[in-house]
């Protein structure tokens, strides 16, 4: 079956506008009799609830943390990207489009592209008028720095904190609706099952993790904003409640689930430390602005390194291999993610890793000090500086625009980061796989939304930095509240959504039935051990770098984990009051079945792109000898997979991309 993303005529320029002119509208009388629910209340989740009940609409928004203020999207660091081109540097929106879809390695759609560069700098002008402080220059502009993938610098930051800044100003135009009203907010209660009446989404039905009370709840329509799935590689930078049962759920209700082998793994993060690690830190990717990345040219320095018999600054220069700059000369330390994670892992397997593990390189900022500081040196009128005036006049410039990141590295490391270079490693981060959704954000399922990190997105195969937040609050703040209010035109006379109907009983008896399972299932394993197995296979076979014998090895091993699990999982304590383990029992469940899906997506992708690599799908000669090949006449399209019980079994149907407005081509970055 080919998918309908049902995405307008016309030029791309002219699409979101000439749609917007024609769609159907709710009129703000009949906008109070319509209930929304939406389950998450990260950036996208939060900027749609503020949104809608700014509207009129009346919402009911679902968080599994205490407070919308602990989402995940809290973590994002670097920056959120818009093409307002305030450097003066050539920026404008086709541009923003360009490098989006060009980064994601041709495997977006394109008109979901355009306009969410359209509407880019519209979130920036929201937020600051909501109060957000973005870092400014010294005329009180606002500033912005460079990231990787680009060659413009478009990315809008509020110093190594920028998630935390956007998700309060979104958290307080929430508290506004709440203290009218227009939100009524239920923290502290997981979604773990969607309710359909004649073939729409009708509510959900949701467990308070305090009491452990099922509860039922409806409304004409439900948008899902819960995030991505990295943690089905168990360890990963996702906090580590992140899951992806909402979107799961969904999917075995008929939603179909899109390009799940997508995803990204980051370049910059602080090295495992060892087996018992629960979750990994991200280090921002800003930071390679200024830092720049290298390994010892030689492999006796890297062993006396890795013994702690040599320290990385008692390295000479001629002994170092930067090799980013090495490699891609006109990106250097600036390519996109995929691209510098392969990068390193290439080194490292190559058995040039810098910490006690062989899994490490670094970041290194000495450079980037004596650059700043001489030019501070000259600003304050100081001749002949001594070199450690130098030094440290550039430390301060660095403290200013990353001085968080630099704290939180020593915290971990317990390594001071001015005096001795950083180290760091690929770890998963984002996933662009998800629910797919055609233009309007809407899944297969009639009522039914998806948008943020959730669904499959803007990314294609593989994020640029600083659009995870673009793409999160361009879904909730300026797409859906349109797109949602076309879909709802013919509920205006439905009334209130009854939740006594047997579709409710129905939903609520499974999920009753399920948590039942768990807790009178007297097996002999703890929860964690099975999530373990699964993040090692995960990463081992289906990460990094994949080929189809490893995959098929996967597939049968994520199998065979699953059939234990529900023999041998034990879950402790009682289902009538908080259970940490009985919430994460029903996430691991999700992910050992997403996780198979996950690798068979990826072994019948038979081609390299983006954030999956097939090792069997390389350059074999030229400049780009050793680089992704990507077969855009056989795997041009997104891979949707309808939910046929097991994984194994999920049938594949295709949204074949068009691109009329950008000619495919080999991604270089030389």
């Amino acid at each position: 079956m080919a998918l309908d993303s049902k995405v307008p005529k016309g030029p791309i320029k002219d699409k979101w506008t000439t749609y917007k002119d024609k769609i159907d509208l709710v009129n703000p009388a009949n906008k109070r009799n319509i209930d929304i629910i939406v389950v998450g209340t990260g950036l996208a989740g939060g900027s749609a609830a503020a949104t809608l009940a700014e509207l009129g609409y009346n919402v009911k928004a679902f968080a599994y943390q205490d407070s919308p203020r602990r989402a995940h999207s809290i973590a994002a660091q670097g920056g959120i990207n818009a093409s307002k081109n305030y450097m003066g540097d050539g920026d404008s929106n086709y541009r923003l489009f360009y490098d989006t879809v060009k980064g994601g390695d041709y495997r977006s759609r394109e008109a979901n592209v355009y306009r969410l560069a359209e509407v880019s700098g519209n979130i920036i002008d929201q937020c600051v008028a909501q109060g957000v402080p973005f870092a400014r220059d010294y005329g009180g502009l606002l500033d912005n720095r460079s990231f990787g993938g680009v060659l413009v610098s478009r990315t809008f930051y509020a110093k190594g904190q920028t998630g935390q800044q956007l998700l309060l100003g979104a958290y307080s135009a929430m508290n506004r609706q709440i203290a009218r009203g227009k939100i009524e907010m239920f923290n502290r209660h997981e979604m773990l099952d969607v309710v359909l009446v004649d073939g729409k989404a009708r509510g959900i039905i949701t467990r308070n993790l305090i009491t452990g009370e099922i509860e039922r709840h409806s409304a004409h329509a439900v948008v899902i904003a819960t995030g991505g799935y990295g943690n089905v590689y168990f360890l990963s930078t996702n906090a580590m409640g992140s899951n992806v049962t909402a979107a799961w759920k969904i999917h075995k209700k008929g939603a179909y689930f899109a390009n799940p082998c997508f995803t990204q793994i980051h370049p910059t993060c602080i090295p495992r430390s060892g087996d018992y690690q629960s979750k990994l830190t991200l280090m921002s990717e800003s930071l390679r602005n200024d830092g720049r990345i290298w390994v010892p040219k030689h492999l006796d320095d890297a062993k006396a390194i890795q013994q702690g018999k040599l320290k990385p600054t008692e390295i000479t220069e001629e002994n170092r291999d930067y090799f980013l700059e090495r490699r891609y000369p006109a990106f250097g330390n600036l390519v996109p993610r995929d691209v510098a994670s392969r990068a390193a892992k290439e080194r490292c397997d190559a058995g040039y890793g810098v910490n006690a593990t062989g899994e490490a390189v670094y970041l290194d900022f000495a450079f980037a000090f004596e650059r700043y500081g001489k030019e501070q040196a000259k600003i304050h009128g100081i001749s002949n500086p001594s070199k450690e005036k130098i030094i440290e006049l550039g430390q301060a410039i660095i403290e200013e625009k990353y001085g968080n990141l630099f704290q939180m590295y020593e915290k971990i490391i317990a390594e001071n980061p001015y005096e001795t270079p950083m180290m760091i490693y690929p770890a998963t981060h984002y996933t662009m796989g998800g629910v797919w959704v055609d233009y309007n954000l809407m899944t297969t399922v009639e009522g039914l939304y998806c948008i943020g990190e959730a669904n499959f997105s803007d990314h294609g195969a593989n994020r640029l930095g600083a659009s995870a937040l673009m793409q999160g609050l361009a879904d909730g703040y300026f797409v859906l509240p349109y797109t949602i209010g076309d879909y709802l035109s013919d509920d205006i006379r439905t009334g209130k959504i009854s939740t006594d109907s047997p579709e409710f009983e129905e939903a609520e008896k499974e999920v009753k039935g399920r948590i039942t399972f768990f807790m009178n299932n007297n097996g002999s394993k703890s929860v964690d051990y099975f999530h373990k197995k699964l993040g090692k296979i995960m990463w081992d076979k289906v990460g990094m770098a994949r080929n189809a014998e490893g995959l098929k090895e996967a597939m049968a091993e994520i199998k065979a984990i699953r059939e234990e699990f529900w023999k041998e999982v034990k879950v402790p304590g009682d289902a009538n009051e908080m259970n940490l383990e009985l919430e994460k029992v029903g996430r691991v469940a999700d992910f050992l079945e997403l996780g198979e899906l996950f690798a068979k997506d990826a072994l019948d992708r038979n081609e390299s792109c983006g954030g999956h690599f097939r090792e069997e799908s390389v350059e074999l000669e030229g400049e780009q000898k050793g680089e992704a090949k990507r077969n855009d006449k056989d795997y041009a399209y997104v891979s949707a997979w309808e939910y046929k019980g097991e994984p194994a079994d999920a049938v594949l149907h295709k949204e074949e991309l068009e691109f009329k407005d950008i000619e495919l081509k080999q991604r270089s970055y030389k």
